[in-house]
């Protein structure tokens, strides 16, 4: 089983190993596109793998600071109190580039950069680009993915 994620039509496909696709999402990438560098707040494209999943058993709309829950569920009156918070919830998908010097090490490694397939608040556009790097995802979306995925899956994002 692997993920591909499309920049171009902002979309995960979970297909598994006959190259079928079992389940299909839409998704939000990067605002600024696509690029591996560090601080460029790009999505980072090529192979990847799933290094950590984080938030089993969480309720939805758990809040995550530094990937622990903070203690937070998401609602619209907390997001009024932080309008400036890039919203990471519920499920955090943490990726690790498998290719050195395109996206594994020095200025271009995606684990460094902390670059996740993670939930967003439910209010969020899918289907168009809008993180600061990272893939985000609906809250039922990616508590279904997470639980369908062990830790190493791949994932190939691309910008077809």
């Amino acid at each position: 089983m692997h993920i591909e994620i499309s920049i171009a039509r902002q979309a995960l496909s979970l297909v598994n190993d006959c190259g079928e696709t079992v389940r299909s999402y839409l998704v939000s990438t990067a605002t600024r596109g696509v690029g591996e560098l560090k601080g460029s707040y790009c999505t980072p494209r090529g192979r990847h793998l799933i290094r950590a999943k984080i938030g089993a058993q969480q309720p939805a709309n758990t809040v995550f600071i530094g990937r622990r829950p903070s203690g937070e569920v998401y609602s619209p009156e907390l997001a009024e109190r932080f309008p400036q918070r890039d919203w990471i919830l519920t499920r955090i998908l943490w990726l690790s580039g498998c290719e050195p010097g395109r996206n594994r090490l020095g200025d271009v490694d995606t684990m460094r950069r902390y670059v996740y397939i993670h939930g967003s608040p439910d209010s969020a556009p899918m289907g168009q680009p809008g993180s600061i790097g990272c893939i985000r995802m609906r809250n039922a979306d990616i508590v279904e993915l997470f639980e369908l995925v062990p830790p190493y899956t791949p994932v190939n994002i691309s910008e077809d």
